[in-house]
């Protein structure tokens, strides 16, 4: 196996440079084409990093629930969840964040580093609302580069081609794996059962 211990090591590999369009497309704000595109986005990656290692976080909403406060600033609330914290712990910790928008049916997907806070002010998270149920904190994030991804990754995988899409029946449920993992101490069938209702009446 070959590694590549080295930047010249790799830079000899990827020697050509990059085009135009791969560089003059990141800035360091949100431009009016960049906010219509998370307008459209009803899920983001939020990538984190803390004393333990990494995290990568699935966040979904409504479209736009990332909410743009200024052309540097956005918002996004913490719903309810597993309560493991580990993103925001990492945030206390390391403001540095990533983030990735997806858009059903578009292959354009869209990406933000920055550094991100956290905030309990009691206006913001009332503003977040849903279903009279407000967000316990809010992610600050002050943008310091945004550029939108070209659509290979999309095209690739096929991501939103329904004829693609994997029959869950195929794969192993939430209640087996915890069943698996615990010697049926915790999840099985019950679990998978419930999940439902419980899921719904917490989603908020």
């Amino acid at each position: 196996m070959t590694i590549i211990a080295t930047i010249d090591e790799l830079e000899a590999i990827y020697s050509a440079k990059p085009v135009a369009a791969s560089t003059v497309k990141e800035v360091a704000r949100i431009t009016p084409d960049y906010a219509r595109l998370i307008k459209a986005s009803p899920f983001v990656a939020l990538a984190t990093s803390g004393p333990e290692g990494l995290d990568c976080s699935p966040r979904g909403d409504k479209p736009g629930f990332v909410r743009i406060l200024d052309e540097r600033t956005l918002a996004m609330p913490d719903r309810r969840g597993n309560n493991r914290i580990d993103s925001l712990r990492n945030i206390v910790r390391d403001p540095r964040v990533a983030l990735l928008f997806l858009i059903p049916g578009s292959g354009t997907t869209f990406r933000v580093n920055g550094r991100a806070t956290l905030s309990a002010d009691a206006e913001l998270l009332a503003s977040f609302a849903v279903e009279d149920h407000a967000p316990r904190t809010v992610i600050l994030i002050e943008v310091e580069t945004a550029y939108f991804q070209c659509a290979r990754a999309i095209v690739r995988s096929e991501l939103w081609n329904p004829a693609r899409h994997v029959d869950p029946k195929s794969l192993p449920t939430p209640g087996q794996i915890l069943a698996a993992l615990t010697a049926g101490e915790v999840g099985g069938e019950g679990y998978d059962r419930e999940w439902p209702g419980r899921a719904a009446a917490t989603m908020w």
